[in-house]
């Protein structure tokens, strides 16, 4: 099976095509070397994925012959990406709730002024 099809089919992309651009764009390495997305998949390589700025490092156990179920992807593969990495995940997390709460939409002019104010305070003394 080809790589990009089968991080489709283990669900780390949500469409094909994407998985398709990122072996394009180099985010995909297969026992350490970048691969085309026509690579062929076997049983015990290992697969990183740099996925939303974290390097996730999976082992192939089997070849799917279709796209998984989530409950089922656990016997295809096996997630070894170290735990730093996960961490990072975290970090990443908090640090776009800081910014912004989630669904609050675009900035008001309260908050603009507000920003303004907090970037350059001298400018509201004059």
């Amino acid at each position: 099976m080809r790589v990009d099809k089968f991080l489709w089919c283990v669900r780390y992309f949500k469409t094909r095509s994407i998985a398709t651009e990122a072996c394009k764009q180099g985010k995909v390495r297969m026992n350490e070397a970048l691969v085309k997305p026509s690579r062929e998949v076997f049983a015990t390589d290992k697969i990183q994925v740099r996925k939303n700025q974290i390097n996730y490092l999976i082992e192939v156990l089997d070849v799917p012959k279709s796209r998984v179920g989530a409950k089922l992807v656990n016997l295809y593969i096996n997630d070894i990406t170290p735990k730093e990495e996960l961490e990072k995940r975290e970090l990443l997390k908090y640090s776009q709730e800081y910014y912004r709460k989630k669904g609050t939409g675009r900035p008001t002019k309260k908050d603009r002024r507000e920003l303004d104010e907090w970037f350059d305070p001298e400018a509201d003394e004059d």
